[in-house]
């Protein structure tokens, strides 16, 4: 695994972990690599400070003791969001890579519709965009059902 500390277009920045250098640039080719403060897919790497160990005899203090820390106002509005992307997809059908396809043949009356979610390119979305037809990116990454243990 390999850790990259990320940023967004909006300046968000965040850490991501990979199984290695090609799979963040699968995902993020891909549009699969979220913002976690704003849902953008619009990700790129960061440049990252050297890690840097404390000595053992310090304490962090005023500040310092922040650095790291989670909200718990944000906390609670992740799990919130998290829950509600949950059931959301307890109602929708996985469609994997056919995601702008089977958006499209609802879109034009091809085929009934339904609630689908899927994977798409960044270019096949701005693309589903420019038609009219609604899509969003999911707040967290989804697992295909094939890929889940």
């Amino acid at each position: 695994m390999i850790v990259f500390d990320l940023a967004c277009t909006l300046g968000h920045r965040f850490e991501g972990w990979f199984a290695s250098s090609s799979a963040f640039a699968d995902q993020q080719d891909r549009g699969l690599i979220l913002c976690p403060h704003c849902g953008s897919n619009y990700v790129m790497k960061a440049p990252m400070a050297p890690s840097v160990p404390a000595k053992s005899n310090t304490r962090p203090t005023g500040q310092q003791a922040m650095t790291g820390t989670i909200p718990p106002e944000l906390v609670t509005a992740m799990k919130a969001l998290a829950d509600a992307q949950s059931k959301a997809l307890k109602h929708s059908t996985w469609v994997g890579e056919r995601f702008a396809h089977e958006s499209r043949a609802m879109h034009y009356g091809e085929r009934d519709q339904a609630t689908i979610h899927g994977q798409a390119t960044r270019e096949e979305a701005v693309a589903l965009a420019d038609e009219g037809i609604a899509v969003v990116p999911l707040p967290f990454p989804v697992a295909p059902p094939d890929e889940i243990n």
